[in-house]
C-alpha cells in the first residue's frame, strides 16, 4: 500500500503519484530553475556582511541595564561603566519588543523571527533572520551558518517552514567541525551523501513534471513553492560536494576543553565567544546565533549563593537584584570582550567588528513578571553610527523588527520588509 502524503492545498495524492524513488524524498524539478530570486546577491561583497545574533534566556534587569538619558551624551547604567572604552562602538535600545508577540519563555520560538505566535498545537514561527541570511547568502562559506547555545540544544534559529535548527553547545565539538580535517573515508561519506542526493532528485524529476500538469493553477503554484524550496536543498548538496574537496583553516591555538560545570555561565559564554571569532575571522561562516539559556544552578562568582533563575525571578528583593546584578554585569562585560576581539582583527577595509553586526537580546524585558515588553538590546558594529541610546518609548513599543531589517539591507538583500516591520530602526543609521 502507497503511503499518503498531504500538500494542505486540499488534493490528497499518493507519495507514488509524486516520487519514483522508495526513499520518500521530495525533490526539486527542472523548471524550476528559471524562477526568479527575490533576493539579489548573486556575487561575493568586497568585504562581507556577517551577522551574531547571542540570545539570553532569562533577560537583563532593565534597571540596571538601560543608561539615563538618549542620544550620545546618555550617562552609562551598571552594566555599561566598564564598556565605555568601546562606547562609539556599540548602540543601546530600550522601549522596543516584538509587535503581537506575547508567551513569556514561549515567545523564545519568536526571538529571532519576531512571529507572532498563537496557542494552538499547531501554531509555529517562520524563519529567523539568521537563516534568512544563509538562506540567500550563507553559500560562500563551508558553514552557511553556524547555532549554537550554552548548554542543551534548543535555540531560536527556524527554517521557513517554522523547523527549529538544533543547536551545537560543544565548544571542542565545534573546533573539531571548523578546523580539523576530516579523513578520507569521511570525505568520501560526504561526497557519496551529496551524491546520492542529487541523482534522487534526477529521477523524480519527470514524474513531478507529470504531476504538475494535473493541478489546477492554484495548486501548480503551491506545488512549484514547494519544489523551489527543495531545490534550494539541492543547491546545498552542490556546495557540500565542492567544500569537501577543500581544506578547512588552519589556526594556531589547540582544541578547547569543553566546561564541565553546567553552572559555569559565564566560563561557556567566554569560551563559546572564542570559537564564534575564530569562525568568523576564518571566513568559515558569517551567520551565528548562539543561545545562552539560564542555568538553574548557582553560577560561580563571588558574592552568588543562590540559582540564576530563582534570581531572575526576584520580585524585587533587594538581595536577589544584587545577586543578579553580579550576574549580569558579568554577561555584559563578557560580550563586551567579543565585540573588542572581534574589533582588534583587521581587513582589508576596517576589523572585523565594521563588518559584522553584533547583537546582544532576550525575549524577556522582566524575566521575574516573565514579559515580553521592553526586550533589552544592546547592538555592536555592522557598519552602523554607534555611541547612543536609542530610547524609544516603553509604553508603546517601537518595534524590534525594524532592527533586523536594518541588518538584512546592511547585509545586501533587497528587502522591504521583515516579519511585523514597518521600516529600517529609527536613528540607527550606516556609516557613510
Amino acid at each position: 500500500m502507497s503511503r499518503q502524503v498531504y500538500f494542505n492545498f486540499g488534493k490528497k495524492l499518493s507519495r507514488r503519484t509524486i516520487l519514483r524513488s522508495t526513499a520518500g524524498v521530495g525533490m526539486a524539478i527542472p523548471w524550476l530553475s528559471a524562477m526568479n530570486k527575490a533576493f539579489a546577491d548573486n556575487d561575493k561583497p568586497k568585504q562581507p556582511r556577517r551577522f551574531v545574533a547571542m540570545t539570553l534566556g532569562l533577560g537583563l534587569h532593565a534597571d540596571n541595564l538601560n543608561p539615563e538619558g538618549e542620544g550620545r551624551d546618555y550617562k552609562p547604567s551598571l552594566y555599561l561603566e566598564k564598556l565605555q572604552d568601546i562606547k562609539d562602538r556599540f548602540s543601546v535600545i530600550s522601549g522596543t519588543s516584538h509587535p503581537q508577540v506575547s508567551g513569556g519563555h514561549r515567545a523564545e520560538a519568536s526571538l529571532l523571527s519576531a512571529t507572532p505566535m498563537g496557542t494552538g498545537a499547531q501554531s509555529r514561527t517562520t524563519v529567523s533572520i539568521d537563516q534568512l541570511l544563509a538562506k540567500h547568502m550563507g553559500h560562500h562559506t563551508r558553514f552557511p551558518s553556524l547555532v549554537l547555545s550554552s548548554a542543551g540544544t534548543n535555540s531560536p534559529s527556524y527554517t521557513e517552514n517554522g523547523s527549529m535548527i538544533p543547536a551545537e553547545s560543544s565548544p571542542a565539538r565545534l573546533f573539531m567541525q571548523l578546523f580539523v580535517s576530516d579523513s578520507p573515508a569521511e570525505q568520501a561519506k560526504q561526497l557519496h551523501r551529496a551524491r546520492q542526493g542529487k541523482s534522487i532528485m534526477d529521477l523524480v524529476a519527470e514524474d513531478a513534471k507529470s504531476l504538475s500538469r494535473e493541478l489546477g493553477a492554484g495548486d501548480r503554484d503551491r506545488l512549484a513553492a514547494y519544489f523551489n524550496s527543495v531545490r534550494e536543498l539541492e543547491q546545498r548538496m552542490v556546495d557540500a560536494e565542492q567544500w569537501a574537496h577543500l581544506p578547512k583553516p588552519k589556526v594556531d591555538i589547540p582544541k578547547p576543553l569543553d566546561i564541565s560545570n553546567p553552572n559555569d555561565f559565564i566560563g561557556r559564554q567566554r569560551l563559546m565567544s572564542d570559537m564564534i571569532r575564530l569562525a568568523l575571522s576564518t571566513d568559515s561562516t558569517r551567520f551565528v546565533s548562539y543561545h545562552l539559556g539560564g542555568s538553574g544552578g548557582v553560577v560561580p562568582i563571588e558574592g552568588v549563593g543562590e540559582g540564576y533563575h530563582s534570581l531572575s525571578h526576584h520580585g524585587m528583593d533587594e538581595e536577589k537584584l544584587a545577586q543578579l546584578a553580579l550576574i549580569e554585569t558579568s554577561i555584559v562585560q563578557a560580550w563586551g570582550d567579543f565585540v573588542r576581539g572581534l574589533d582588534s582583527v583587521q581587513e582589508e577595509e576596517g576589523s572585523l567588528l565594521d563588518s559584522t553586526s553584533v547583537l546582544l537580546t532576550s525575549n524577556l524585558g522582566n524575566a521575574s513578571s516573565h514579559s515580553n515588553r521592553n526586550m533589552p538590546v544592546l547592538f555592536a558594529g555592522g557598519g552602523f553610527e554607534h555611541g547612543q541610546h536609542l530610547a524609544f518609548d516603553k509604553n508603546n513599543n517601537y518595534p524590534l523588527p525594524n532592527l533586523y531589517l536594518s541588518v538584512l539591507q546592511q547585509s545586501g538583500l533587497d528587502v522591504d520588509q521583515f516579519a511585523t516591520s514597518t521600516g529600517t530602526m529609527n536613528g540607527l543609521e550606516p556609516t557613510a
